[in-house]
């Protein structure tokens, strides 16, 4: 990568531009205080002759001003990379990019090196935990297919536990695997995913699914839109979202995103029976699952939570102006 020149150069070579000029600009206001005052000062000065005083000003007045836009210019690649650091910190960028002075660019250099290194060794622990989970999924179909056969040769209590507990092992793996993506998401900058397109076509599929039920949903998102998360996550948080208003709604679910002070808030409504305060504030309580303090709700909800604070955002559930739940999720752009 190319190098600015040395910091400690420009700085250092606008100062005495600066000071030139300084000099010069008292070197002719002294020529004229002698020509003002002539009989106060002792001695003969023959600057005046040799300076030209008009074009001399000028001239001072040029060499402070390039002065200081040289001490100004040597500090921008400073501001440049402070600008860099905070697009970095907000997921904008992913490397520190552009070119510094060579006092900068070593620490550059060693601080994209870090954040690759990094980038890396996250990428590797999230393959790992797909691949334990896609090893544990194997059994566990083993067993509810054991379930089955169980449930046929008459023994119905047995193999209800079985499944019961196939099934719950199963959300288990479901949930810390997308926390665990969602953890690697929250480190790797720059991701970010539409809401238009990750809520359209999840209103495609679940519109498909509940077919039977006649559920409209309403979309109502700006294209425009986007937010910090990758498009996984996304459409977990959302999908948990959607799923539960479908499943509960009578008939009508309605999506909506606008900005909210450097934030994006998806608000997710439907006509169901809704929950209680107690019980809107139990489901998102840490460390109560949602499947105990509300059957049916499962864990998409606790999912949706984990995955909202691994990108600092939040979600929270209030009564809908349909009747049923309302599920504000607020995430950073």
């Amino acid at each position: 990568m190319t190098q600015l020149p040395s910091l400690r150069s420009r700085l250092l070579f606008g100062a005495v531009l600066w000071t030139i000029g300084l000099v010069i600009l008292a070197s002719a206001a002294l020529v004229a205080a002698i020509e003002l005052h002539p009989h106060h000062v002792p001695l003969v000065f023959t600057v005046h002759d040799v300076l030209g005083r008009p074009l001399v000003i000028l001239f001072g007045v040029f060499c402070m001003i390039v002065g200081f836009v040289k001490v100004r210019r040597g500090f921008s690649p400073i501001e440049n990379l402070r600008s860099r650091l905070a697009g970095l910190h907000e997921g904008r960028d992913r490397r520190v990019e552009g070119t510094y002075p060579v006092e900068v660019q070593p620490l550059v250099t060693d601080l994209n090196a870090l954040l690759q290194h990094r980038e890396q060794a996250v990428q590797r622990a999230v393959a790992k935990a797909g691949d334990l989970a896609h090893g544990l999924k194997t059994p566990l179909a083993i067993l509810a297919h054991e379930a089955e056969r169980i449930t046929a040769a008459g023994q119905t209590e047995v193999a209800a536990v079985i499944a019961q507990q196939v099934d719950r092992m199963r959300r288990q793996i479901d949930y810390h695997l997308a926390h665990a993506r969602a953890a690697a998401s929250g480190v790797t900058p720059g991701a970010r995913c539409s809401i238009a397109e990750s809520a359209g076509g999840l209103t495609r599929a679940l519109l498909r699914l509940h077919a039977d039920r006649g559920i409209d949903i309403d979309l109502r998102v700006p294209q425009d839109l986007s937010v910090r998360a990758q498009r996984e996550d996304l459409d977990e948080m959302l999908g948990n979202l959607l799923d539960n208003a479908c499943k509960w709604g009578r008939g009508q679910v309605i999506v909506e995103a606008a900005p909210a002070g450097g934030a994006v808030e998806i608000t997710v409504d439907d006509d169901g029976p809704g929950l209680t305060e107690k019980l809107r504030q139990a489901v998102l309580q840490r460390g109560v699952r949602a499947d105990e303090a509300a059957p049916g709700s499962g864990l998409g909800l606790a999912i949706v939570r984990d995955l909202a604070e691994v990108y600092g955002g939040s979600i929270s559930l209030e009564a809908s102006p349909l009747g049923g739940l309302r599920a504000r999720l607020r995430l950073p752009v």
